[in-house]
């Protein structure tokens, strides 16, 4: 191998190919410095996608696609790839974090909402379909440990839809929940922290 070729280079290269893009480095950790807010968040999903064995589905997202504008910010919820890009008003922060999905199609809400509000330690109502499907659960989950919405939620427009945390990590890169989308709690406190009531949101 030429010493001048990093040995992950072609581990690159096949990532740029699957993000849509060659132009784009997927710039693996330790190796290259990401020269913009998108090249870091493309390095992120790329060692998240490879940890997943999910690198097929995933595609680099243009929020020009998807929104208008960057009012606000805008978040897009990716519900086949399973990642949730984030992107500030000015455009210097990108972020792509992995998510959890809705169960079924059935489940899966698409289209355009927005956040509404923002709560730090969630409590959580199971909606009256939930216990339709699911008569033993609890009618109330106070905040903690084991509550279902993580440490922190947003709530969006459409009633009972949030983007919140979880304390189960199994679920995250999986169709595991009842129609919202789940986070990593350390994610979601990070994208909570970057997030206004506002924010305008895309599922697709």
């Amino acid at each position: 191998m030429n010493k001048k070729t990093p040995p992950h280079l072609n581990r690159r290269r096949m990532l740029g190919v699957v993000a849509g893009t060659l132009a784009a480095p997927v710039i693996l950790p330790g190796k290259v410095l990401a020269a913009t807010p998108q090249d870091a968040a493309l390095e992120q999903a790329a060692e998240q996608a490879v940890a997943r064995h999910n690198i097929s589905s995933f595609v680099v997202r243009r929020w020009q696609d998807h929104f208008d504008n960057l009012k606000h910010g805008a978040i897009l919820s990716d519900t086949v790839s399973r990642f949730l890009t984030f992107w500030s008003e000015d455009e210097k922060i990108v972020k792509i974090y992995p998510t959890s999905v809705p169960l079924t199609d059935q489940l899966t809400r698409r289209g355009r909402t927005r956040i509404v509000r923002k709560v730090v330690g969630p409590s959580w109502r199971p909606t009256p379909n939930m216990l339709k499907r699911n008569p033993n659960w609890p009618r109330y989950w106070p905040p903690g440990p084991d509550n279902p919405l993580g440490t922190h939620a947003l709530y969006l427009s459409w009633t009972y839809y949030r983007i919140h945390g979880t304390n189960d990590t199994r679920k995250i890169g999986r169709r595991s929940s009842n129609g919202c989308i789940g986070l990593y709690n350390k994610d979601i406190k990070e994208l909570f922290g970057l997030a206004k009531v506002g924010t305008q949101v895309v599922l697709i």
